[in-house]
């Protein structure tokens, strides 16, 4: 059956890069990603919030993003990348339930619940999203008793940092009386429809056919940039080069866990004037290095070089759209200095680093494989991805992942609830059984750890490791530079009068009858003989 050219125009594919999250999910490594947000009910009009008005309020922002009302639409086989299309059955109930935290209501208990939601695989036949309200959060420091959290989950294929940041923020309100956080109308845009079964053929067809081209001209634009990263994988030793082997590079079991720390922005300011030139996520990183020199000491565990940590670089730059669902983005390779002990010296060396590395040289090899990808039919890909994620063939790359992602640094509300913490947790895979997410709200940032139940079983040891690596950089005091020796200014010498040159003798010339006369070429020169 042929389609319209409206309904062409109406199908919605994904990226390479959007779809490779789909090829990676395993049943122990969900690519999914999830926000756990705390609100404090008192500030609403009623001075409680129930169950029932946030699905209202959920409901009424539906249509500020279309992650919301589409689900994927998926090809026998995946002979080519999957499409998003309305799903006709969307009730939004479905996507959403509660429960209340079992006593005592702690910290802890809030960390293990909220580690068994994220451990749970998505719906993948509704739309790729859901929310998890958990009330009872009576007994932890410094949150307000009768708060209840929102763990809202969605898959990596359908959003990346900054789009679900965006989607969260239009989902939002600015006060308790309901103004929208985002105050300008959607965008209309189709949902997406299914191809027939000729049109998803021929187009798998077509991209096999066309990819080995267009990957070859990719390729030849891309290698300068392709040897240079090669030159330097071989440089430092190939694909597992300066990156130790650690307990993180471990294969990955469906059982995860979870902790956060939190601190004032405000704390930043301070540590950076400490090193010029340092940036807030310069000090991310030391914080996290520090961490993990401590926690990996602590178990006899810390390799002689720095641990390797992958951080995601933002595609869409100032001027992209963030509204739009989807991933634009790379990432770079950022040694963390686990092998410093003085703070401020650690917090320097990575500020070298990225000063020099960043998006321009350490991003350039995920930036090739991100735009060759582009190029590979589904089907390949699709293929190619499940082996490099089996735990047998898992390379080892790199120790962990950091990502930090801005948020709103103002008040945000739900159903008159005002939002008092921003924590996340991130996708793990095998030889990387390590994420730390650092969102920041409203002049808050918090550390949000992601990791294996048999990888880091202490996993609140690892929290106290990150407040008291962060304590040290409070604490450390800058060494004063070395004043230079002042040396006193030489006296000039004073020259001897110049002796006066010798006469050179005169060398008396020969006399004329003994003077050399030249001959032809080829004879001896001599003398004229005397008569």
């Amino acid at each position: 059956m042929t389609m319209s050219v409206k309904e062409l125009n109406m199908l919605k594919q994904l990226s390479a890069q959007d779809a490779q999250f789909l090829y990676m999910q395993t049943a122990n490594n969900l690519t999914h990603i999830m926000g756990a947000y705390i609100y404090d009910p008192a500030t609403s009009p009623k001075g409680l919030v129930r169950f029932k008005d946030i699905i209202r309020h959920v409901a009424s922002r539906a249509d500020t993003s279309p992650l919301f009302k589409r689900r994927l639409h998926r090809l026998p086989m995946d002979i080519d990348h999957p499409y998003w299309v309305e799903d006709e059955h969307f009730d939004i109930e479905a996507h959403m339930s509660h429960a209340r935290l079992p006593d005592p209501g702690d910290w802890r208990q809030f960390c293990i619940a909220t580690a068994r939601y994220f451990s749970k695989p998505m719906d993948m036949n509704r739309p790729l999203w859901d929310i998890y309200i958990i009330e009872g959060l009576d007994r932890i420091p410094g949150i307000a008793p009768g708060s209840f959290a929102m763990l809202h989950r969605v898959h990596h294929a359908a959003v990346d940092g900054a789009s679900g940041a965006h989607a969260f923020i239009a989902m939002s309100d600015l006060d308790a009386a309901g103004t929208p956080a985002i105050a300008a109308p959607p965008q209309e845009e189709d949902l997406g429809v299914a191809p027939s079964t000729n049109e998803a053929l021929t187009r798998a067809w077509s991209a096999s056919m066309q990819s080995p081209v267009k990957f070859m001209n990719a390729l030849m634009k891309m290698s300068p940039a392709i040897l240079t990263a090669a030159r330097k994988s071989v440089a430092e030793g190939g694909t597992t080069g300066g990156v130790p082997d650690t307990r993180f590079n471990a294969p990955v079991g469906p059982h995860k866990m979870f902790d956060a720390a939190t601190f004032a922005l405000a704390d930043f300011a301070p540590i950076r004037a400490k090193v010029p030139g340092a940036t807030v996520n310069d000090v991310v990183l030391a914080t996290c290095g520090g961490a993990l020199r401590r926690y990996l000491e602590h178990h006899g565990e810390l390799p002689k070089d720095s641990v390797v940590a992958v951080a995601p670089i933002n595609l869409r730059g100032k001027k992209g759209k963030a509204d739009v669902p989807g991933n634009q983005v790379s990432a770079m390779s950022v040694p963390i200095r686990t092998d410093i002990a003085d703070p401020l010296a650690r917090l320097a060396a990575i500020r070298d680093y990225t000063v020099q590395a960043k998006e321009a040289k350490a991003g350039i090899s995920a930036r090739v494989m991100t735009d060759l990808s582009q190029h590979i039919p589904g089907a390949t890909m699709a293929a190619v991805a499940r082996i490099l994620t089996n735990e047998r063939f898992a390379v080892r790359q790199t120790n962990l992942f950091i990502s930090n992602v801005p948020g709103a640094q103002v008040p945000l509300y739900m159903a008159g609830a005002q939002l008092t913490h921003s924590l996340a947790m991130g996708p793990l895979a095998n030889n990387m059984g390590l994420f730390i997410a650092t969102p920041s709200y409203n002049g808050r940032i918090s550390f949000s750890v992601t990791s294996d139940r048999a990888i880091m079983p202490d996993i609140a040891f690892f929290r106290q490791c990150i407040e008291e690596s962060f304590a040290d950089l409070m604490a450390a005091v800058p060494k004063p530079e070395k004043p230079k020796a002042v040396t006193a200014t030489p006296k000039p010498a004073v020259k001897a009068a110049p002796k006066p040159k010798a006469k050179a003798k005169a060398v008396p010339k020969p006399a004329a009858k003994d003077r050399v006369k030249p001959v032809a070429k080829g004879n001896a020169t001599r003398k004229t003989p005397k008569k």
